[in-house]
């Protein structure tokens, strides 16, 4: 059976992908911006010489820039990114991935193992893990119930 508490970011990863987009603290919200549309993605990381220094969301435009009248084109991922980021190991369990981001009201995890970016994981592919386990679950409930699992001939003497 399914359980929140088995699933771990790593696998995750194995059916999301390993990749992520990054740009440099100097960069500014629009080209980030233009960025994450092409990519179709929510946030992207923030890399000082290939370290992770912050996360850049639509959430952090919405209440950084939109908000406080300052101009996409001005104003630098550096100025408006979460930082420190709050960040996950592969070993996580979706339970307590679903923890991380709700107590620290964060959408988006970066994934780091020994020091390394792995991945992203979003609160849309810790749902989405969810929804696909359930409905995995529900169907071997239901091959159960109807007796799909089993032969249905009686053996000869």
């Amino acid at each position: 059976m399914y359980s929140t508490s088995t699933v771990t970011v790593s696998d995750i990863l194995r059916n999301k992908g390993h990749g992520y987009l990054g740009m440099p603290p100097g960069a500014s919200a629009y080209a980030a911006l233009e960025a994450m549309a092409d990519h179709d993605v929510g946030a992207l990381l923030v890399l000082d010489e290939g370290k992770l220094v912050g996360v850049f969301s639509e959430r952090d435009y919405a209440r950084k820039v939109i908000l406080k009248g300052r101009s996409s084109r001005s104003t630098t991922v550096g100025e408006l990114m979460s930082a420190p980021p709050i960040c996950a190991s592969p070993e996580l369990t979706l339970k307590d991935c679903m923890v991380l981001m709700n107590s620290n009201h964060i959408r988006h995890l970066p994934v780091m193992e020994q020091g390394t970016i792995v991945g992203v994981v979003s609160v849309g592919d810790v749902v989405g893990s969810i929804i696909r386990s359930q409905e995995a679950t529900i169907h071997q409930l239901e091959n159960y119930i109807a007796g799909d699992d089993y032969p249905s001939h009686v053996a000869a003497r």
